[in-house]
């Protein structure tokens, strides 16, 4: 076990340091560590401080450390989006029984049996067919037109994750859904996810109560949608809602309808807002390297029409790892603790907690040579490990989810630049990368990047 070293001081005036955190994260990480060195404290309104490291010597021993000793941090800012049976909040016995359950929805041949409803989702979107996200007819990706990229990238992924997760295929349930979700992810505000104080009822008008009249709309979608699939769900059905309602634990017991509702809910909310920011950064890139964007044509142009394609193509897959080097969707790693360890020397006593920057990580001089730039040939000329690169976090509380959001992006990313030609504005061609602020449950450029059509 390392040697202990001195502590490291929480910050003080922690609210300044909260509010710089919230307009600036990576910057904010970035000083923090120049300032403190490694590992160092960060505060969190409501949560206490976190002891964050941002090396690879510091991912192995906090991904290392024993399961038994870990659970995720409470009061968790999530835990109002996702439910507290919610895969992302449960631990020990509890977690490793649902992620057996969960897991089955997400193998290899799984997965890709959803590249299909991918492409045709992307393909719906370019055309300006009915969408999800944005109900009724769109603008089709004509040239002259321009994009909201935001917007497009989460009217596909919100496609995809209703129609693999629900099965649903009518409009009129989509429309249903896309206001659900939209009055949801709306409602919880940046103050809601950073101030624990603002959780709070006035007479429903505050914030909180329009926050929890929408969760309550939403969940009754979900709940009507399990008592219908009851009974008739089979394990060789295409959608996940199925394969969970037909599944049982190893004593033969099935989760309840809360239990399910909660599941549900974090595969809705984190299964579209992740995949649809990765999308965006993606497209921000290449378009910003114009040898990486005509490379990676080229090589889509020899692969053919096929999603089933995808996965083999080295530089696809390069192009999607570096923007999850830069951008990890979820950018912190943490883990409370249940008895004292010990995170790059310095003691975490029980019940506080440690955590991974992987802004940090995926910069670290010793592993990224010019760290800041966005270079997807560096994922042709060697392999990383799981301490190095790890954009969906690591070890047994690794993303459920992370080969479906793999192969989602690559999927429409790829139908994208063979059916257009788009162009950055010449701020964003030029000028600073946006920053990155909290989204929900995923981190993603503070404003939409527009991007128009050329061809």
């Amino acid at each position: 076990m390392p040697t202990e070293t001195a502590v490291p001081a929480p910050p003080r005036l922690f609210p300044l340091h909260a509010l710089a955190a919230g307009l600036d994260f990576e910057r904010y990480f970035r000083w923090r560590r120049a300032r403190e060195g490694d590992p160092f404290y960060v505060r969190f309104p409501g949560f206490g401080a976190v002891l964050f490291t941002g090396t690879p010597a510091g991912a192995r021993e906090l991904f290392r450390a024993p399961t038994e000793l870990l659970e995720p941090p409470r009061p968790n800012p999530i835990e109002p989006l996702v439910g507290p049976a919610s895969l992302i909040l449960t631990s020990g016995a509890r977690h490793r029984r649902d992620r057996t359950l969960l897991a089955p929805a997400f193998h290899g041949a799984r997965v890709r049996a959803y590249g299909e409803l991918i492409q045709a989702a992307t393909l719906d979107e370019i055309d300006g067919g009915t969408t999800p996200w944005r109900p009724g007819k769109t603008t089709p990706w004509r040239p002259g037109t321009r994009i909201d990229s935001r917007a497009a990238a989460r009217s596909i992924t919100l496609r995809v994750i209703l129609e693999a997760v629900f099965g649903v295929r009518a409009r009129e349930r989509r429309v249903a859904y896309t206001a659900a979700i939209t009055e949801f992810l709306t409602a919880f505000s940046g103050p809601l996810l950073l101030l624990p104080a603002l959780r709070r009822g006035a007479f429903g008008r505050a914030p909180w109560d329009r926050f929890v009249a929408a969760r309550e709309h939403l969940d009754r979608l979900v709940q009507a949608d399990l008592a219908e699939r009851k009974g008739t769900a089979r394990q060789d059905d295409c959608d996940i809602l199925g394969l969970l309602l037909s599944t049982r634990y190893d004593d033969g017991s099935a989760p309840t309808d809360a239990d399910l509702g909660d599941q549900l809910r974090t595969l809705l909310v984190a299964g579209h807002e992740t995949t649809a920011t990765s999308l965006v950064w993606a497209l921000y890139h290449l378009h910003r390297a114009p040898e990486a964007l005509r490379r990676l044509r080229a090589e889509l142009r020899e692969a053919g029409d096929s999603p089933a394609a995808l996965p083999g193509l080295p530089y696809l897959d390069a192009v999607c790892q570096e923007t999850l080097r830069l951008h990890p969707p979820v950018p912190i790693v943490l883990r409370r603790v249940t008895e004292p360890v010990t995170l790059r020397g310095v003691r975490v006593r029980a019940g506080d907690t440690m955590g991974l920057a992987l802004p940090l990580l995926h910069s670290d001089p010793d592993t990224w040579d010019d760290a800041a730039r966005f270079r997807p040939e560096r994922f042709l000329d060697r392999r990383y490990g799981p301490f190095e690169l790890a954009p969906y976090g690591g070890a047994h509380r690794r993303c459920v989810g992370a080969s479906l959001a793999d192969y989602e992006l690559r999927v429409v990313l790829a139908t994208l630049l063979r059916r257009v030609r788009l162009a950055l504005p010449p701020r964003y061609a030029r000028g600073r990368t946006p920053l990155s602020v909290p989204h929900n449950i995923a981190t993603g450029p503070h404003r939409s990047i527009p991007f128009d059509v050329i061809e």
